[in-house]
């Protein structure tokens, strides 16, 4: 008995528990997309290999398992390099699967080929690999899956050719692992813990910062718990909202709030703990936002250890088993009274109600922070909100909150705009009885507003609310606090409808020119049972505080103004 290289792959993902797909079609991959049904897989075809990349990430984050994504090889692979680099750099586990032209014609000038995927792959994949004998992809297979959720989580790649893909092997000769998701939680030295857990005593200001490695190693229970214990704050400046509930006392909110502390006249932290979360753009960049404090990092990636800073007790090991490990010693100790300090951090959360108090606007269109906020209000309690764009998605996560792992979904270290569309789809997929809204800048609505197609063919029931400003808003308020006037180039968009595009798509459609509209319009836009998009003005001229701070000192005399980094010293 014989199977092809196609039948083969669609077995093994089943037998590693895989349900979705996410893909474009490309004739490289008929033999293995004929072969899912009786796999029992569901394909998800996306309009962009980009947006499917996306959407197996966003299901990797939802379930907390590994999304797969399957595109053809060439234009295929390029297209979906965006979201290679955006899984890698947020070290979300995705199996990414390309096809290629056949084997035996290499250095041919073939159709889609003639260059190196896997050398193209390698810096944004934790292992890429290229199959040659049908025989061997579900071994391979396995041990891809095992490489993207084993320690540091990640992307990793295989490239199937399609004589690979469509050449049968003898069914006596493939090996059917059993063995494709293992358990490689590391525990922590004991001593580390001790050691951790005496910092921590010492403190005045305690805080634990936690990352996305709270939410792969399934920590949220031990993390709720050590917080408790010890009665500290916590902050999710990076993909982890909702490991606390944002309704829960010691729960302190995101980068923003951490950001305001000086700014509220209050001090920053003295103790920190980086739980599963990396020092870099998420915790200020080198200047950091808590300057001069005691860091216990805990990270399963040895190199991440005092990156930016020093770190007086490392621990390399899983968040999860770290936790779990402080909880047994926290329990036996008697903790200080920081129930000042907790309130006063905490309270950095609500700052913003002071920033804004009156509704009106020079051009007379709504003002996005209480656009944001009737956007919020009318959306059900276990809504997932996707975050996409510059300044339209800051001014949304001001009232977005995530009682469980998986409520918001956001840009991360790439930075990548139009991730949107395929995250929106993504978490649909995962996730298929809880609202999805996703708020997004007219910039960002571009890059992937075919996916309207997608939404509707499949009915997934994304409602998309756009800020419609008709301008890049970050870019165009960076060149204005620059330069001025004259410094604005290339960052002018058009007044689009893009109510009116999703509607030729087959979408239901409105046009909001008024925060009173908005209830109303997102309560038909529920109602309608299929993907929607508000296309919703907003004053183009007030700037959000997030590009304040990341433009620095606009002022200084003795640095060239760097939008986005650190200032050149002249």
């Amino acid at each position: 008995m014989s199977v092809t290289g196609g039948q083969l792959l669609a077995q093994a993902l089943a037998d590693a528990g895989v349900d979705d797909v996410f893909t474009l079609h490309g004739g490289h991959l008929d033999a293995f997309l004929v072969a899912c049904g009786d796999a029992g897989i569901r394909l998800t075809d996306t309009r962009h290999e980009s947006s499917a990349g996306h959407a197996a990430d966003a299901y990797a984050r939802e379930t907390g398992k590994f999304g797969v994504c399957v595109v053809t090889s060439g234009p295929g692979f390029t297209n979906v390099y965006s979201a290679l680099a955006n899984a890698f750099l947020d070290r979300v586990p995705t199996l990414f699967i390309v096809g290629a032209p056949p084997l035996r014609e290499t250095e041919t000038n073939p159709l889609q080929g003639g260059f190196d995927q896997i050398a193209a792959a390698a810096p944004v994949t934790k292992w890429s690999h290229r199959v040659t004998d049908p025989a061997r992809i579900p071994e391979l297979v396995a041990l891809a899956v095992r490489k993207a959720t084993s320690g540091a989580p990640g992307p990793v790649l295989l490239e199937i050719p399609i004589d690979v893909m469509f050449s049968e092997a003898e069914a006596d000769r493939v090996r059917r692992p059993t063995n494709y998701v293992l358990d490689s939680r590391t525990a922590p030295e004991p001593a580390a813990i001790d050691r951790a857990l005496e910092v921590l005593h010492s403190a005045q200001r305690p805080a634990i910062l936690i990352g996305g490695g709270v939410v792969f190693s399934g920590a949220s229970e031990a993390l709720v718990q050590f917080a408790e214990t010890v009665g500290a704050p916590v902050y999710y400046p990076g993909k982890a909202d909702g490991a606390i509930p944002a309704s829960h006392r010691l729960a302190a909110g995101g980068l923003l709030a951490l950001s305001a502390l000086p700014m509220a006249g209050l001090d920053t932290p003295d103790v920190v703990f980086l739980v599963g979360t990396r020092s870099g753009m998420f915790t200020g960049g080198r200047a950091s936002v808590f300057p001069g404090a005691r860091i216990v990092q805990i990270d399963l990636d040895a190199s991440e250890i005092g990156r930016m800073h020093d770190v007086e007790v490392p621990i390399v090991a899983d968040c999860r088993a770290t936790l779990e490990a402080f909880n047994a010693k926290a329990a036996e100790q008697d903790w200080p009274d920081w129930s000042s300090w907790v309130q006063a951090a905490t309270g950095m959360r609500a700052m913003h109600t002071a920033l804004y108090t009156d509704e009106a606007t020079s051009t007379g269109k709504p003002h996005p922070y209480f656009a944001a906020r009737a956007v919020v209000e009318a959306c059900p309690p276990d809504t997932i909100f996707v975050l996409d764009g510059a300044e339209a998605p800051q001014w949304a996560e001001f009232f977005t909150t995530a009682e469980e792992v998986g409520q918001i979904l956001r840009l991360g270290y790439l930075g990548c705009l139009g991730v949107g569309p395929g995250f929106a789809i993504g978490a649909h997929r995962a996730r298929p009885d809880a609202p999805i809204v996703l708020i997004t800048g007219d910039g960002a609505a571009g890059f992937h507003i075919q996916e309207f197609d997608t939404m509707v063919r499949h009915r997934i029931p994304v409602v998309t609310v756009v800020f419609n400003n008709a301008v890049w808003g970050m870019s165009i308020h960076g060149q204005q606090a620059v330069y001025g006037q004259p410094g604005v180039v290339v960052t002018e968009l058009a007044e689009t409808r893009y109510d009116q595009v999703a509607q030729a798509f087959g979408a239901h459609g409105e046009h909001v020119s008024s925060v009173s509209a908005i209830p109303d319009a997102m309560k038909r836009a529920f109602a309608a049972g299929g993907p929607a998009c508000i296309n919703l003005e907003v004053d183009p001229e007030i700037v959000h505080p997030i590009t304040t701070m990341m433009l620095g000192d606009v002022n200084a005399t003795d640095e060239i103004v760097v939008p986005y980094y650190e200032n050149i010293p002249r």
